[in-house]
């Protein structure tokens, strides 16, 4: 239910909370990993610091709503374990993921290098989500000049037979998957496992923060992964596979490593730079982590302020999942909402639409449509599925879903849509009369 009381207001820039890490609340989340415990949401994120701030130890927050988020502290008392820093000399902790083996709650963690190879992902242990965590060594490290994955970003998953993975991988070699023994942590065989995406050096093999989702209702594992630099045009792909090990195919049936496509066309882009009219907008989104809570999905992600990208916040997205199995994003952050029925008369008025351009390596821009319903060609046709529409802009025929939600840039209820064409080519749109 939305509540405006209970939906902060952005309040970007704010120099005065830098040296106050109480304060930070969304600010400064990156690589953001979701987890649910009891009644609490926590994300725990990359080492990122504010002016003066930096400090070592993997950042922990909490929430009781995916609204509002207060900060909790550090995993680790001392900083990067020992083993960690000998072997890669970093000065903090990446992309850390946290789950629970019977009553024990596991850490992983990547150390290394911006740029390098000589990296590390290790896994602590805590009988407390809040720890503070033990370290329990190497998972698997990779090193400089060798041919291989790159050791950080690890992500645990679960299979249909409730059995734990983890894929991992960064740029140069790709990703991979490998079997976890839920009684270490670690590996059932050491080793880099299975490769499951790459990209080509035409694009500098950017490719990193793989999370995989299953979907049980679907049978489907869903690869999400993050393309290009993370400072400049990050954007979040997804892709699909029967089995968890691959291969994992986009809409147009394109494998996750294929290398002799245009690199741009592989992977179905949910979510780049954009914004909306009179604002900003947002810009580099990606590292994202999925929450399953009940029915409902969620993309955790970390996005940067486009006005002065040096500043990024965590966003929460509720997933809307399509008539044919496809994970799309809501274009507005969650407010509360829960879906109910949306009747075709709610859908009449002004909106702003976005195509999510998988060329594009800057801003997605927006679109005015008046929607209306004449005889001879509406905007919208319901389809059998509740809250399920066909959209008719100009020769696009776009398949989507529509969901209640809240105009962060207006500050009111909206509807909101998200659907793609023939050829998985995304649209994001919102009702804004």
């Amino acid at each position: 239910m939305i509540d405006k009381n209970n939906i902060p207001k952005d309040n970007l820039f704010d120099e005065t909370i830098l040296r106050d890490e109480n304060k930070w609340g969304t600010y400064g989340a990156h690589d953001p990993a979701i987890y649910k415990d009891g009644e609490w949401y926590y994300v725990f994120s990359t080492d990122t610091g504010g002016k003066d701030n930096f400090m070592a130890g993997v950042q922990i927050r909490r929430s009781k709503d995916l609204i509002n988020w207060d900060w909790v502290g550090r995993a680790f008392e001392r900083g990067v374990p020992d083993e960690a820093y000998a072997w890669t000399g970093a000065k903090g902790l990446w992309a850390p993921e946290v789950v629970k083996y019977a009553d024990v709650y596991y850490m992983y963690y990547a150390a290394s290098q911006f740029g390098k190879t000589q990296s590390f992902i290790g896994v602590a242990t805590s009988s407390r989500i809040e720890g503070p965590y033990e370290d329990q060594g190497l998972v698997f490290k990779s090193k400089q000049g060798e041919e291989g994955p790159n050791a950080i970003d690890p992500n645990i998953t679960f299979d249909r037979n409730g059995e734990p993975w983890m894929v991992y991988g960064s740029f140069f070699g790709g990703l991979y998957v490998n079997k976890i023994n839920p009684s270490t942590g670690k590996f059932v065989e050491y080793g880099r496992g299975e490769l499951i995406a790459r990209r080509s050096t035409t694009v500098d093999r950017a490719i990193e923060g793989p999370y995989i989702v299953y979907n049980p209702d679907l049978d489907y594992y869903y690869l999400f992964v993050s393309y290009d630099s993370l400072f400049a045009d990050y954007n979040i792909r997804v892709a699909r596979s029967k089995n968890i090990s691959g291969p994992f195919v986009d809409f147009n049936g394109l494998e996750m490593t294929d290398i002799e496509s245009p690199q741009h066309d592989v992977g179905m882009k949910i979510l780049g730079g954009y914004h909306f009219d009179g604002d900003d907008g947002w810009v580099a989104p990606g590292h994202n982590s999925v929450l399953k809570d009940g029915d409902d999905y969620y993309v955790c992600h970390h996005i940067r302020a486009a006005k002065d990208k040096h500043w990024n916040y965590l966003h929460i997205r509720k997933i809307l999942w399509t008539d044919d199995g496809w994970p799309l994003v809501s274009p507005q952050r969650y407010a509360g909402e829960t879906e109910r029925s949306v009747k075709i008369v709610e859908l009449m008025g002004q909106w702003e639409f976005i195509d999510i351009e998988k060329n594009n390596d800057k801003q997605d821009i927006p679109y005015k449509v008046i929607v209306t319903e004449p005889e001879d060609r509406p905007h919208f046709i319901q389809k059998p599925n509740e809250n399920s529409y066909k959209l008719f802009i100009d020769d696009k025929v776009i398949d989507g879903k529509v969901i209640e939600s809240w105009d962060w840039e207006n500050w009111r209820k909206t509807i909101v849509f998200a659907g793609y064409d023939g050829k998985g080519r995304v649209t994001l749109g919102k009702k804004i009369e």
